[in-house]
């Protein structure tokens, strides 16, 4: 018995002499299959239990077991100063030096719709124009009836609309419902307002129509205003939105809740009017539709037509961004593509 208890502490002393030499984990691992694995030398050790007299065995199986206990908790506090000491050493050679310029942050940029917005809202804003928040779920009576389109009017072939599952309830086609919400909130004040938001058509999607776009309504109530306040309006706008000296164009048009209506249009940006594929060689872009309001339009909005008139005008805001960008698709504006907005932003 002598010789194996003493065989057992050579090997203790010889395995925690070994171990502190490791300084890796593969070395950790190599002198764990040297001493504790299922060929090392403790294991070889109490396989030789059975040879020995019975009531020897207890004691060099104890003196064997809390050997390999002592051994394993060795490995375990080694194993964990190692993986310190390795995470140390890389810290080290990834130093910061704190001399360096930092790194610059990635700024990001509005999207051309947002950037165009709120362009729109600073030039009408110094007009005396406040942003009206009009809904965009609407009921067809304010979609449509209120705005001269009572039900079978053949007006309303220009707008495939979404309706909902509530009889009555749609997605709104236009931004000219606002124009009654507007009225009825501030008749009979006089009101200049723009009304920006999103519309929806069933529409195929291609180059220049979109399912979902925005739109920007712009209205005026009051006494004596004519169509020369809304030539002065909209001149000021183009002039401020494409640069000074850009030519209009005021063709007539219908639009049920103006009267009379007018398409404008603005010398191609791109040509200057020249022509070119952009415009298709006419030299001319249209921007926006207009007119001065309907007195069924002002009645139903709450203001006597007798005494006051108005203007209202809408544009496409994504329509104005690629006239003054350069853009040719408008699908681009709902790609989330950042080489599109690096590009325009």
């Amino acid at each position: 018995m002598d010789d194996v208890l003493e065989r057992l502490e050579q090997l203790r002393k010889e395995a925690e002499e070994a171990l502190a030499q490791a300084s890796t984990r593969e070395e950790s691992e190599a002198w764990y299959s040297r001493y504790l694995g299922r060929k090392g030398a403790i294991t070889q050790v109490m396989r030789t239990l059975g040879k020995l007299p019975p009531e020897l065995r207890p004691v060099v199986g104890r003196t064997a077991n809390q050997l390999k206990a002592q051994l394993e908790s060795l490995l375990k506090e080694r194993q964990e100063a190692i993986a310190q000491a390795e995470i140390e050493a890389a810290l080290s050679a990834e130093g910061v030096d704190v001399t360096l310029p930092g790194r610059p942050q990635s700024v990001g940029k509005l999207h051309p719709t947002t950037a165009i917005l709120r362009e729109i809202y600073r030039i009408f804003g110094q007009m005396g124009f406040q942003v009206y928040d009009a809904p965009e779920v609407e009921t067809d009576e304010y979609n449509f009836e209120l705005l001269n389109i009572p039900e079978g009017h053949p007006a309303r072939d220009m707008w495939d609309t979404f309706y909902t599952t509530t009889p009555g309830l749609i997605l709104r086609t236009h931004t000219s419902p606002g124009q009654i919400h507007a009225m009825r909130e501030y008749a009979p004040e006089p009101i200049r307002v723009i009304l920006p938001g999103k519309c929806y058509r069933h529409e195929d999607v291609t180059a220049r129509s979109e399912m979902m776009f925005y739109q920007v309504e712009g209205l005026a109530v009051g006494e004596r205003i004519t169509f020369s306040d809304l030539k002065g309006v909209l001149v000021s706008f183009a002039e401020q939105m494409f640069g000074e000296g850009r030519r209009l164009r005021f063709r007539k048009s219908y639009f049920p809740f103006t009267e009379p209506s007018v398409e404008v249009d603005v010398d191609c940006v791109l040509c200057g009017g020249k022509g070119c594929r952009v415009c298709k060689y006419t030299g001319w872009l249209e921007i926006l539709g207009a007119g001065m309001v309907n007195p069924v339009v002002l009645k139903n909005g709450g203001y006597d037509p007798a005494r006051y008139t108005g203007f209202a005008f809408g544009m496409g805001p994504e329509r104005i961004a690629m006239l003054k960008y350069g853009i040719d698709d408008i699908r681009y504006f709902y790609t989330n593509d950042v080489r599109f907005l690096e590009r325009v932003g």
